[in-house]
C-alpha cells in the first residue's frame, strides 16, 4: 500500500509516517517508480506506535515494541525490552503521582490556613 493509504488506515498523516521512517521505526520498500510501498506488518507497527504515543509514551519508548514486532512476534509487548519500558513508565507515573499528591497536600494546607484567617476577619466573605 502507498503512504497515503497507510496513513488513512492507521489514522495518522503521511508526514508522521515519513518522520517514523527517518527515526528508523518504519521502513518502506520502494516501487520501480520510487513510491513508498508498505505491507500489513508496517500497518501493525504504526498502530503500535500510535497506541503507545496516545497513552503518553515517547517516540523513543516505542522502539523496543517495534523491534519486537519486526522480529516476528504477534504483539510488540511480549519481549523483555518492551516489558522493561512498561516498568520504567510505571515508575515514572508513580513519581508523578507522588509529586501531585504532595502539591495537593500543600494546597489543602494553604486552604485551611486561609479559612482560619477568614473566620477571624470580619471584613472577609
Amino acid at each position: 500500500m502507498r503512504i497515503g493509504e497507510l496513513a488513512e488506515r492507521t489514522g495518522t498523516t503521511t508526514r508522521a509516517l515519513r518522520y517514523y521512517e527517518t527515526q528508523g521505526l518504519l521502513s518502506a520498500r520502494r516501487t520501480a517508480n520510487g513510491y513508498r510501498d508498505y505491507g500489513e506488518a508496517d500497518r501493525q507497527v504504526v498502530e503500535e506506535i500510535r497506541s503507545l504515543l496516545a497513552i503518553g509514551f515517547s517516540l523513543e519508548d516505542t522502539r523496543p515494541f517495534v523491534d519486537c514486532l519486526r522480529s516476528g512476534h504477534v504483539a510488540g509487548d511480549v519481549c523483555p525490552n518492551s516489558v522493561a519500558v512498561y516498568r520504567r513508565k510505571l515508575d515514572e507515573l508513580d513519581d508523578c503521582l507522588a509529586q501531585l499528591q504532595a502539591v495537593r497536600a500543600q494546597v489543602e494546607e494553604q486552604l485551611a490556613i486561609a479559612l482560619d484567617r477568614a473566620t477571624g476577619d470580619p471584613t472577609c466573605c
